[in-house]
């Protein structure tokens, strides 16, 4: 293999094809990046059999060839290289690099060891923006958490319609859905409902979330894949693909509460840095207590430890329904305030056993339920 590329284009792939490069003792050849040529097309391919990726770019190829690299090793020596083209040889698995007055060669593994990144032919696929798509996942991606006994609730559920995407997460104590209305129908052939990796989902964020543009995700049975097209053609520039989760995920619908008894409207930044003082005083248990009052229109917030001592503080809000008091983990509390956008905050109540349920004002695309600490 003999080629001349950009240095910038090389840095940015070997940048995201690195993320997925895992370290393995006994697999070593999962810690390499594949290098291959095709005409005039650059790809780079690394896998953790979990997740694979493929990148893509143009360059001056002189001769086609393929080999496996240690990925970090790689991209450490080009992030050092000078701002110019950059010359490939390989010769009997090892890759001679020149850079003006830089010069090395590093050892590889033989291409034909790779493990094949499946593929996704002649699929179901709908055209999303990318950017959309990331800052829906971004809202619910970390409620998730891993679990050997339940991993259908270590991924991250979706709900692919015409006219909808709904993203959902949860962890038995808080959950969050997303639903992301689509401008265009789609041309979908039917719903699809599955289960992604929590991993996946966070690699998408990172790789996909700066670029502008549509994305194309393609179904099959057990996998899904996203793919970037490149700016100057219409061939992929990245493709990640994942398998999926089985199993079936819970019918989390039952849990959102349909009505409420009592409804509190507040600054959401006041009400953020009020969570987070009493957190100070909320003990081994992370609890803080709610308790509102509709006739006066304020509600207050307590928190007590033992071994420290208790804050306690009044804040205005417009409340209706019925005086109530409750009292929930402060850090799934904060999460939930923390993934909201809007300046104002909503929380909807069910006496002091059932789920609270905060929103966005103005906005009916998300919510975070939470569930309450019971009283022992």
């Amino acid at each position: 293999m003999e080629l001349i590329i950009i240095k910038d284009k090389l840095r940015e792939g070997l940048n995201i094809i690195e993320r997925i490069s895992s370290k393995s003792l006994t697999l070593p050849i999962l810690n390499n990046v594949l290098i291959s040529t095709n005409k005039n097309f650059l790809n780079l391919a690394a896998t953790d059999l979990e997740i694979g990726i493929n990148w893509w770019i143009l360059s001056k190829t002189i001769k086609e060839g393929k080999i496996t690299i240690p990925s970090r090793l790689l991209s450490s020596f080009i992030n050092l290289l000078p701002n110019k083209n950059i010359e490939f040889l390989v010769r009997s698995d090892v890759l001679f690099i020149n850079c003006e007055n830089y010069k090395t060669k590093i050892k590889g593994l033989s291409a034909d060891d790779f493990p094949i990144i499946p593929k996704i032919n002649e699929s179901d696929f709908i055209f999303i923006d990318s950017y959309l798509l990331c800052q829906s996942l971004n809202s619910v991606a970390d409620i998730a958490v891993p679990s050997t006994t339940r991993p259908e609730i270590s991924g991250i559920y979706f709900l692919f319609q015409k006219n909808q995407i709904t993203i959902t997460s949860t962890d038995s104590f808080r959950l969050g859905e997303k639903k992301l209305l689509l401008k265009n129908t789609t041309s979908l052939k039917k719903d699809y409902s599955l289960i992604i990796p929590q991993k996946t989902t966070k690699e998408v964020i990172n790789i996909f979330g700066e670029k502008t543009g549509d994305i194309k995700i393609y179904f099959s049975p057990n996998q899904i894949m996203f793919e970037y097209p490149m700016p100057e053609t219409t061939h992929p520039q990245i493709q990640l693909i994942s398998r999926l989760i089985e199993g079936e995920y819970p019918n989390y619908q039952e849990i959102i509460p349909k009505k409420f008894t009592t409804q509190l409207i507040m600054d959401k930044a006041e009400f953020l840095n009020q969570i987070k003082t009493a957190s100070l005083f909320s003990g081994k248990v992370n609890e803080v207590k709610i308790k509102a009052d509709p006739k006066n229109k304020e509600f207050s917030i307590f928190s007590q430890s033992a071994e420290i001592g208790e804050y306690n503080s009044i804040i205005p809000a417009k409340i209706k329904g019925e005086p109530v008091e409750i009292a929930f983990n402060h850090r799934f509390l904060l999460d939930g305030i923390l993934t909201i956008k809007s300046s104002e905050i909503i929380l909807e109540l069910n006496t002091n056993s059932g789920p609270g349920v905060l929103k966005p004002v103005g906005d009916d695309s998300f919510l975070y339920v939470v569930m309450p600490i019971r009283a022992s």
